[in-house]
């Protein structure tokens, strides 16, 4: 409604108060709250931007007191297992790698021992020589296994303890060579490793490239350009990249890793197009090339290894690649999430407070992405090549655990045997801080 219409219908109601007689009752004028105003503002922002905004149902706004419960009520359920709210301040954190806590990831091995998954190495236990593979026998006198047997994570979070920093766990380790061994472990607040390990594997074919990684965050930038600097200088033939718990972050660093695979001549080529609704669409849809790298391997061909939390920005590295060089997938099916987020900070900038301080992230799902060859809405994930188990009894790196070994036999053309059926560890990690989605970059306004 224009300011012109207002004033208008102002003028015309004066006349009808004059003839009042006697002024009704004042009607109490409810002051919306913070959060019922970000629910709002989620709302509006749903109807133009949201890739199923036509399947979004009819709500009463006020039947919502936050944008949480708003988000999950618009939510196109029957795809869309992603869109979400956060609190502003935890999700920039998480996405610079900010991570408070043992930095221990266990799971539970075909023979029922818990072991250790994953190690970050700001973890204090990492310089005690704490790795992947160890077994985990007992956290502060408490029998750790029978708890993952019986798929109690409420158990499993309150033997763990709060994720502050300062709480103290004992942990009761036997390490590869059998021996038992008791460290005590203080959670405390550090920036993670998004790159896991790297290695340098002499095979019959040359030297390949072996690259276990984590996560899609701000670190992964000069992390990513180390590695590959160490594999350019070293002449790797071939590489094969860990993907099996990577569960996504920004599109950016995707391209950035899709990109050391090609040379620099291969940035003019298309590495993914994003396709929005058709409401944005005519404005949004864009497509991207590959970029200029520090360190360019040009090969012919890469193997992944994958499995059910290989996802979002993961994906997006194996799907961009497959029309340039000859990718394999090995492991397990992948996640399956062939579409993103742009996200938005909240309260939305206005004229009189254009740069405001932002309570929450707004993330609800925009684009689909496709390759070169649009390709991609694989929402039931990308299939394996080659099945292969996720061995927890082996570190990172190791040529004897099963994953990697698939990955090298299919290098060396001996592909192996598909494995059925594969079995999925049950693995936990210290609550949720880490992104589990794909963000085309950080936060920016909304304005209508």
């Amino acid at each position: 409604m224009t300011m012109k219409k207002v004033l208008l219908i102002s003028l015309l109601v004066i006349p009808v108060l004059f003839g009042c007689k006697e002024d009704p009752p004042p009607v109490p004028v409810h002051t919306p709250t913070a959060e019922e105003r970000a629910r709002d503002g989620l709302y509006d922002l749903m109807k133009d931007v949201y890739l199923w905004y036509k399947t979004m149902p009819t709500v009463k706004l006020s039947d919502y007191e936050n944008p949480e419960e708003l988000m999950d009520a618009l939510r196109y359920k029957q795809i869309d297992r992603w869109s979400f709210v956060a609190d502003y301040e935890s999700f920039m954190a998480s996405m610079e790698g900010s991570f408070v806590g043992h930095g221990i990831r266990m799971g539970l091995d075909n023979m029922d021992n818990v072991r250790v998954v994953s190690l970050y190495e700001g973890s204090d236990l990492w310089p005690k020589g704490v790795r992947r593979g160890w077994i985990v026998k007992e956290i502060n006198g408490t029998s750790i296994a029978p708890i993952f047997l019986s798929g109690n994570n409420t158990a499993y979070n309150n033997l763990m303890g709060p994720g502050t920093a300062g709480t103290t766990n004992t942990f009761k380790f036997i390490n590869p060579d059998g021996q038992e061994v008791i460290y005590t472990s203080v959670k405390s607040s550090f920036t993670i490793n998004s790159v896991t390990a790297t290695r340098i594997l002499d095979l019959p074919n040359g030297k390949t490239g072996y690259l276990c990684f984590e996560t899609f965050i701000d670190p992964s930038e000069q992390e990513l350009n180390e590695a590959f600097a160490d594999f350019k200088a070293n002449n790797i033939t071939d590489l094969i990249i860990d993907l099996r718990y990577n569960t996504g972050g920004y599109m950016d660093i995707a391209q950035q890793l899709a990109s050391f695979v090609l040379t620099w001549e291969d940035t003019t080529k298309v590495a993914y197009k994003l396709e929005y609704n058709e409401l944005v669409g005519p404005l949004w849809n864009e497509s991207f090339n590959f970029i200029r790298t520090e360190s360019p391997l040009g090969l012919d061909r890469v193997v992944f290894i994958t499995t059910r939390s290989s996802a979002s920005a993961s994906e997006v590295v194996i799907n961009s690649l497959k029309p340039y060089v000859d990718v394999t997938v090995v492991g397990d099916t992948t996640h399956g999430k062939p579409a993103g987020m742009n996200i938005w900070g909240y309260p939305f900038p206005s004229e009189s407070e254009p740069e405001p301080d932002y309570d929450y992230v707004f993330a609800p799902i925009t684009f689909e992405y496709l390759n070169a060859m649009d390709e991609g809405r694989f929402y039931e994930g990308i299939l394996p090549d080659v099945k292969a188990a996720d061995d927890i009894t082996h570190d990172f790196g190791d040529p004897e655990e099963a994953s990697l070994k698939a990955a090298i036999s299919v290098l060396n053309g001996t592909k192996a045997a598909t494995v059925m059926p594969v079995r999925r560890p049950r693995i936990w990690s210290e609550g949720t801080q880490l992104p589990t989605e794909l963000f085309l970059g950080p936060p920016q306004p909304f304005k209508k």
